[in-house]
């Protein structure tokens, strides 16, 4: 097998140490290097401090092929990656023509911005002089390639939808070419309704068969577990042939609690039955806020099955909107079997939809009862046929318990879909 190309990834700003900006960028661009086939050994988060940027590159190169940076990159003071990159590299910065030709187009035809450029703008087109430029067609910051004793690093604006057009048009395609990552497949299943231990016990036997060069990982999560299986190899068509093989054996051991044996979310499984059927669903939702309904609607396509929701998060939209009587809300209360069995009735014939999916609960930090504590939520799915609710209980925060209801629900009506297949 081919020696593994490892990469490290940096990404610059103070945003990102204190809290203020989540950064995705890095994630981002490790699932990109994986799916290529190469290793990425760490991955590090500094400020815009001249001495920490450069520490990062001396440390982060000792054991990476390919480092790639992120960030620093703006027209404003504190972005200083650009002339530490020149001086790390032993270059001085340069004004490049090409780069200052494509931000004066942006902004005289594209931002079309009122007067003349400002300087700081024009300094965007300065670069160091031992670089080799990145055109940026989605920006004015250009990317940067350096080579240093066979290394290459990469430096990419922080901007996510600059970064990503850079590494998908760009970067990604001279390290292909410039490095052999050998061939990897990856193969995925989610499973819902036992635990990550639990899992790992029943499957115990088959992980512990496995060749070197395949490994099996856990990624928990939602009360949900994925099973990624990831083989790496130099022959591309003997490695899928094996990993599939793997993959179908591994489908049999946990076939009773499979959700799907694909790398998708549990919104990406209902949305897929819901097309396969030409049916719809709508959601009335109130603990959860629109989440439901959110998740539903974030992948493309979603029109062909989606209708709509309500959110009624009071008491007297339940009563007016979703038809809730006020005798079940004052006698069972807004976060009730009764209560959510007519909101999803209710729903599903108001937006004459094939599936209506309801949720009420108290998400916490407060309002909960001895009867009904934080993390009570009931749930129901309704279809021509039936309408049927569960409780669960939750005892995470507040976004946690509002984003595992969601996924619960989401299940619920995919086994409801399931049964009316």
């Amino acid at each position: 097998m081919s020696q593994l190309t490892n990469a490290a990834i940096i990404t610059i700003g103070d945003e990102l140490l204190i809290g203020q900006v989540i950064d995705t960028n890095s994630a981002w661009i490790a699932q990109q290097l994986n799916m290529h086939g190469f290793h990425v050994q760490r991955r590090v988060a500094v400020g815009d401090v001249w001495n920490e940027i450069w520490r990062a590159l001396d440390e982060e190169s000792v054991g990476a092929d390919i480092v790639l940076i992120t960030g620093g990159l703006g027209p404003t003071a504190d972005d200083i990656t650009k002339p530490l990159l020149s001086e790390y590299f032993g270059g001085k910065l340069v004004l490049d023509q090409a780069t200052l030709d494509h931000v004066t187009y942006l902004f005289e035809k594209v931002f079309r911005r009122p007067g003349p450029m400002l300087e700081r703008n024009r300094k965007q087109a300065e670069v160091p002089d031992v670089c080799t430029v990145l055109k940026n067609e989605v920006g004015t910051a250009p990317g940067m390639l350096f080579e240093k004793n066979g290394k290459l690093f990469f430096s990419m604006p922080g901007v996510p939808h600059e970064m990503k057009w850079l590494m998908e048009h760009q970067v990604i395609p001279i390290i292909q070419q410039r490095f052999f990552p050998g061939a990897i497949e990856h193969r995925t299943i989610l499973t819902q309704g036992i635990g990550e231990s639990f899992l790992a016990e029943r499957i115990k036997d088959f992980e512990e068969a496995l060749p070197a060069h395949v490994k099996l990982a856990y990624l928990p999560g939602y009360g949900m577990v994925r099973l990624r299986l990831t083989a790496r190899g130099n022959d591309p068509v003997s490695l899928k042939n094996e990993i599939d093989h793997l993959h179908r054996e591994l489908q049999l051991l946990v076939a009773d609690v499979m959700v799907v044996n694909e790398d998708f979310t549990m919104e990406q499984v209902v949305g897929r039955l819901l097309k396969q059927q030409g049916k719809t669903v709508c959601t009335a939702e109130s603990c959860t806020g629109g989440y439901i309904a959110h998740l539903l609607t974030v992948h493309p396509g979603s029109s062909a099955f989606f209708s709509g929701s309500v959110v009624s998060y009071s008491n007297s939209i339940k009563q007016q909107v979703l038809g809730v009587s006020e005798t079940t809300l004052q006698t069972a209360g807004a976060v009730s079997e009764a209560t959510v069995l007519q909101m999803a009735t209710h729903a599903r014939e108001l937006m004459h939809t094939d599936y209506a999916v309801a949720v009420s609960g108290i998400m916490g930090p407060d309002g909960g009862t001895a009867d009904k504590p934080v993390g009570t939520v009931w749930m129901a799915v309704s279809t021509p046929l039936k309408t049927e609710a569960k409780l669960i209980q939750l005892r995470f925060d507040r976004r946690r318990n509002i984003e595992l209801t969601a996924i619960q629900a989401l299940n619920m009506l995919r086994m409801a879909i399931l049964q009316n297949t």
